[in-house]
C-alpha cells in the first residue's frame, strides 16, 4: 500500500473531472495509465467514494487548483 499513491489519486479525483469520469468507467485501467501504484483494495475503496461528494469538494476549491476540463478531454 502506498499512502502517496492514494493521496495522488484522491487529488486527481477531486481536481480533475476528466480523470474522475475515466476512473468511474475503468478504475484499475485509469489508475495504471496515470502511473498510480494502487492495490486492488485501494482501487475498490476509491471507486466507492460517492461521485457527488467529489464534485461538491471540487466546487468548494479555488479554481486555481482545479484542472479545467476541455471538451476534447471528455472523450
Amino acid at each position: 500500500m502506498s499512502q502517496q499513491a492514494v493521496e495522488r489519486a484522491l487529488g486527481k479525483l477531486v481536481t480533475d473531472p476528466t480523470f474522475r469520469a475515466r476512473f468511474r468507467a475503468d478504475p484499475a485501467g485509469t489508475a495504471l495509465r496515470a502511473g498510480l501504484a494502487l492495490t486492488r483494495e485501494e482501487i475498490d475503496a476509491l471507486a466507492r467514494v460517492p461521485a457527488p461528494a467529489l464534485r461538491t469538494l471540487e466546487q468548494s476549491l479555488d479554481d486555481r487548483i482545479c484542472r479545467l476540463a476541455l471538451a476534447e478531454d471528455r472523450s
